[in-house]
């Protein structure tokens, strides 16, 4: 019996000895395969993180535009000149500021709509045949469509 407990005692030691070589070459060739993906991955989405998203440059005749509008508003002084520059960009963040608005290297659509450079619907589908008129006074509905209204909705005349 005692050899057989000093065979199993050996096999059990070199079993020990041997796993961590097996185990730090499986965990290497793991480790590799991972940073590998791990480096494309980045590689791929430093591709699509040089993207850059919305609006980069003002187009002059706008700039001249918010100029005008910041000139009139007390902002900026001079005359425009159509460059968004250093002094355009200054007098629209104070404007925004004084607003209680975040400042923006670009300006902020609340901005422009109260500057009354908002968009411009006047070509949009019946904007020039559409009306705005007041509602009918309650006094020209027939009685009966009234009674039907106020039965409906659940309320007394």
């Amino acid at each position: 019996m005692l050899s057989f407990r000093a065979g199993l005692a050996i096999l059990l030691s070199t079993a020990i000895i041997a796993l961590p070589a097996f185990a730090t070459t499986t965990t290497a060739h793991a480790h590799r395969s991972s940073t590998s993906s791990h480096s494309h991955r980045l590689r791929h989405k430093a591709v699509k993180s040089h993207r850059i998203h919305g609006q980069q440059i003002i187009d002059s005749a706008r700039a001249t535009e918010i100029q005008q509008a910041l000139i009139r508003e007390h902002y900026l002084s001079g005359e425009p000149t159509g460059k968004w520059d250093a002094e355009t960009q200054a007098a629209m963040q104070k404007y925004q500021s004084d607003q209680g608005w975040q400042t923006r290297l670009m300006p902020d659509s609340r901005a422009l709509k109260k500057l009354g450079l908002g968009p411009d619907y006047s070509e949009a589908i019946n904007a020039k045949t559409s009306t705005f008129a007041d509602p009918t006074p309650s006094s020209s509905i027939p009685a009966g469509q009234a009674a039907g209204f106020a039965a409906a909705s659940g309320t007394n005349q």
